[in-house]
């Protein structure tokens, strides 16, 4: 199985790379548009700022490459924003997969921007999340979040609740960093490739 991860200006891709290989899987690290096309499966990982990643990717022409691809792909943290319209954070028109708008935490209930540490998901219906049990704890990172929409298969609170996951067609997405949220983790990164 070939598993390609963008290439972009995201910082945590070598912690994806470790999660990959530690599942047998040795990941092509790359921003060639044929050789994301012809992969099996694409992770489109990030920490990091949404209105420069999009200027990049746009400069690569990957806003047009990534929404066009067939097989299944997963966006996590920012990778999971910007598969979104629009996000709040510097105004930035995202690539529109799904058609919701990133919003800022609100400051409520006294609580701490960015959520950084572990929180559960819950209500999921998702086949990245067959075998977890309900509640499982992920590890966040995040000053901005995709609100509950149609397209919400798993959810987590933070002073409002939102999306943890999303799916439309071949695309998913996680809020959290399944690649260091330990066995959980490693259990959604595995159904991923038994997609």
């Amino acid at each position: 199985m070939e598993v390609a991860i963008i290439k972009y200006n995201a910082g945590n891709v070598q912690s994806v790379i470790y999660a990959l290989r530690r599942l047998g899987v040795e990941p092509i690290y790359t921003d060639n548009e044929e050789t994301l096309r012809k992969v099996d499966k694409v992770i489109f990982p990030g920490v990091g700022e949404a209105s420069s990643t999009m200027t990049y990717l746009k400069a690569k022409g990957l806003d047009k490459v990534i929404p066009s691809l067939t097989q299944p792909v997963l966006g996590t943290c920012v990778g999971m924003q910007l598969m979104c319209r629009y996000s709040e954070e510097n105004d930035t028109e995202c690539l529109g997969i799904f058609d919701i708008d990133v919003k800022r935490f609100p400051p409520v209930n006294g609580i701490k921007v960015p959520q950084t540490g572990w929180n559960d998901i819950y209500q999921f219906q998702n086949p990245l999340c067959t075998g977890l049990k309900e509640h499982s704890y992920v590890y966040y990172n995040h000053s901005y979040y995709a609100p509950l929409c149609e397209y919400t298969v798993a959810k987590t609170d933070y002073g409002v609740e939102y999306s943890a996951m999303l799916h439309k067609d071949n695309f998913y997405a996680a809020q959290f960093h399944a690649e260091i949220s330990s066995k959980v983790g490693a259990s959604i990164l595995e159904n991923f490739l038994k997609l």
